[in-house]
Order: structure tokens, then C-alpha cells, then sequence
């Protein structure tokens, strides 16, 4: 009996730990699934306080998206007016530095730690009131990066959640993109 209820208390210690890890704020369903997958650490200096860097809400949030096999990307409203996000709903950045239809990227290094790419296995991507033109670029390590009116599409690091838009204006050259593939410049307005 002794026994019994032993393992009866380990297994109910094992279960409660387990359902605190998914209990983190700001996490999806789809981020605590892939908790393992993201190395996000510099992007993690908020979490890693918490002692999770690896396995900070943005850096799984972004590294789920970019690892689907087909990106869908849509829109949703935000502060920022009318604005283009993946299939999960986290917000999609514009670089002002890169160059339209060059075919690269100028976010490198540890630019990428902070602004990961949108990537995907598709040669198509597909997008519901998306009006701009999709494609891809091929990035440093050989994936495909969507492109929308040939400029490359990036995450924010620190977006933990879908809605939040935290990289808008950042260094004033970090923008929102809105539906037609422009950058939102400020609230409700686009422009290059």
C-alpha cells in the first residue's frame, strides 16, 4: 500500500510540474509545443531573467512559424490600421535598409536574433487580403524568405503575442506592412 502511494505522489508531482510549464504568460499552444525548438537567446534577455531563454514566448512563437510548410499569411487589425501577419497572427516588419527586388536581405548577424525572418518551404506563399505580390528570397542558409512587393518579411523579437506590434517604428527603420505590401509609417498611414 506504502508502494502504491508512493508512486501515486510522484506521479501527481510530475503531472502539476508539468502543467506549470505551460503555464508561462504569453505563450500559445503552438509556442509551449515547440519550447524545445527556438535558440533565440539574445531575444530571451527579458526571459532569461525568468530563467527561459531558450524557450522565451517570441523566440518558439517565431521559430513555429517559420519551421510551418506552408505560410499563410493574413490580415488583422491593429493600432497601427489594417496590417499583414502570418497564419498565427504574430505582426510582420518591413526593414527600410533592405532594397526592393534585390533578392537579399540586410538584416544579418545578429540583426536576425532580433528580427527573424519569415521563412517558408513553399516556392508560392499563400495569402488571404493580402493584395501585394508574394515571393522569396533565398537567405544566408539556404531557406526561403517570403517577400512581399519584393521586400523581405520579418518577426520582432520581442512580439510574444499575436496583436502585439512592439517593433513598429524602432530605430525608425522597422515598419509595419500593411495589406498592399507598404510600410505603415504611422498609425493609419503606408508609404515607402
Amino acid at each position: 500500500m506504502k508502494h502504491h502511494l508512493g508512486a501515486g505522489l510522484v506521479i501527481l508531482a510530475l503531472a502539476a510540474a508539468l502543467t506549470g510549464c505551460g503555464s508561462s504568460t504569453g505563450t500559445t499552444p503552438a509556442a509551449s509545443s515547440q519550447a524545445a525548438g527556438g535558440s533565440n537567446s539574445a531575444a530571451g534577455s527579458t526571459a532569461a531573467s525568468s530563467g527561459a531563454a531558450s524557450s522565451s514566448p517570441s523566440a518558439t512563437s517565431a521559430s513555429s512559424s517559420q519551421a510551418s510548410a506552408a505560410v499563410d499569411l493574413k490580415t488583422a487589425s491593429s493600432a497601427a490600421g489594417t496590417i499583414v501577419v502570418d497564419a498565427k497572427g504574430m505582426s510582420l516588419y518591413f526593414f527600410t535598409k533592405d532594397t526592393k527586388d534585390s533578392g537579399s536581405s540586410a538584416c544579418t548577424g545578429s540583426c536576425m536574433v532580433q528580427w527573424p525572418p519569415l521563412t517558408t518551404t513553399s516556392a508560392s506563399p499563400t495569402a488571404e487580403g493580402v493584395t501585394g505580390k508574394l515571393g522569396t528570397i533565398t537567405t544566408a542558409d539556404g531557406k526561403k524568405q517570403v517577400t512581399l512587393n519584393g521586400m523581405p518579411l520579418y518577426y520582432f523579437a520581442k512580439d510574444t503575442k499575436a496583436g502585439d506590434v512592439l517593433g513598429q517604428g524602432v530605430g525608425g527603420v522597422w515598419y509595419l506592412a500593411d495589406p498592399s505590401g507598404a510600410m505603415v509609417k504611422a498609425a493609419g498611414q503606408a508609404g515607402y
